[in-house]
């Protein structure tokens, strides 16, 4: 097949969950003999540049991107309350970047687009006007339900009205998009449960990311550093941010209380700086890091302290793979196929995750225990090889409808 895959930021380098979720779907792809071309929005937050990536990656994909500053303007903000349209989305529309699928277009015949999320949906009308190819949402979230959520979390009335309206605005855009394509690739079953009680009654399934499993051992004997307790997030997506701070406000004081060395680490991207200000001798703020892979397997028990959102938690999934023990929320753990105290540990009050932290720091046997489990589960459910097997298994079903 000759597949179209279209992204609202570049898939590579895989800098966060949702790129590396598209790109492990390109590889997939690629390797079972498929041809991806790639289509990426590059924006003020994720901004590309050829001449870093991978000749090989360019040749393979015949990667193209266009710039779209989708930053947010307080006027626009504004002056979009007044009409009926999605600022989330109309962020995301560009008269360049149409043309340019439009080129493409009308030199290349696809069998099938992916559109990766639903801040791409806008250029449906454009792929239905110019091929006859399947269009495929890739939904890494129900958009709406993550605002929803946050909604439910915020105590300022005047911000919890305004994101009630975001997460309206945005619940009425998916259901309207369900018509002009044909089929959905959730990431979880719970997320495609939603879809199909908001209507959706065309092709669906349930495909998780895939983990790429490397030929050498993933968990390999490293320096651990022994009370070490680590985040790390891309922390320009709200619901981390909200996590975090969470943590901080209600989690980590009992913990520090009751175990003096115990030793935060906060990791990621867009770090705000407040939290580079945090004057405390056992949180380190680390920011940005060279390598995920190194910071996972350098230190010792994993936060997901995830209060709002949907879809997926691809960190979670990398852990798990690198063997660490993780203690997450029920939302954060969601659409995961783990269960807690075998493979993962699931709490959700603060009391509750404190504890959860306290029992690992004082039974290291146990974190290893949790790891070893958790690597398991991705070697038996979550292998790219294996997932990709059921995304064009799901591809080859739309052709014949």
């Amino acid at each position: 097949m000759k597949i179209l895959q279209i992204c609202n930021k570049p898939p590579f380098p895989a800098v966060d969950g949702g790129a590396i979720a598209m790109n492990n779907t390109t590889q997939g792809l690629l390797q079972n003999g498929h041809k991806v071309t790639v289509l990426a929005i590059t924006t003020p937050k994720h901004p590309v540049h050829l001449s870093d990536l991978p000749e090989q990656y360019i040749s393979d994909t015949n990667f193209q991107s266009v710039y779209i500053d989708t930053s947010i303007r307080l006027r626009d903000a504004f002056f979009n309350l007044f009409t009926k349209k999605s600022y989330n989305i109309e962020r995301f529309i560009s008269v360049a970047f149409q043309q340019h699928l439009q080129k493409m277009l009308k030199e290349t015949s696809f069998d099938v687009v992916i559109i990766e999320s639903l801040f791409v949906a806008p250029y449906i009308s454009t792929i239905k006007m110019l091929s006859n190819a399947k269009i495929v949402l890739r939904a890494h979230n129900v958009e709406h339900k993550i605002w929803e959520r946050i909604c439910k979390n915020t105590r300022n009335p005047l911000k919890r009205r305004y994101i009630s309206l975001l997460a309206k605005r945005l619940k009425n855009y998916e259901i309207e998009t369900f018509e002009h394509i044909d089929g959905i690739a959730a990431m979880t079953k719970v997320d495609q449960a939603v879809f199909c009680k908001l209507g959706f009654e065309k092709n669906i399934a349930s495909i998780p990311t895939g983990y790429i499993i490397r030929p050498e051992k993933e968990a390999q004997e490293t320096s651990v550093e022994e009370h070490s307790i680590f985040h790390i997030a891309s922390m320009d997506w709200l619901p981390n941010l909200e996590g975090v701070q969470w943590f901080l406000n209600h989690v980590w004081k009992t913990v520090h209380k009751q175990f003096p060395p115990a030793k935060l680490y906060l990791a990621g991207r867009e770090m705000p700086e407040d939290f580079f200000a945090i004057n405390h001798s056992n949180i380190v703020t680390v920011g940005k890091v060279k390598s995920a892979k190194a910071f996972y397997l350098s230190k010792k028990i994993m936060i997901v302290p995830i209060l709002s959102g949907s879809g997926m938690r691809i960190k979670i999934i990398e852990g798990m793979a690198l063997g660490k023990v993780i203690i997450s929320t029920t939302i954060g753990a969601e659409g995961i196929n783990c269960t807690s105290g075998e493979n993962i540990i699931i709490a959700d009050s603060p009391d509750n995750f404190a504890q959860a932290i306290l029992h690992c720091l004082k039974h290291p046997e146990y974190c290893e225990f949790i790891g070893k489990n958790a690597r398991k589960l991705i070697e038996n459910e979550y292998a790219n090889a294996h997932i990709s097997k059921k995304m064009i298994s799901f591809f080859e079903e739309l052709q014949t409808t």
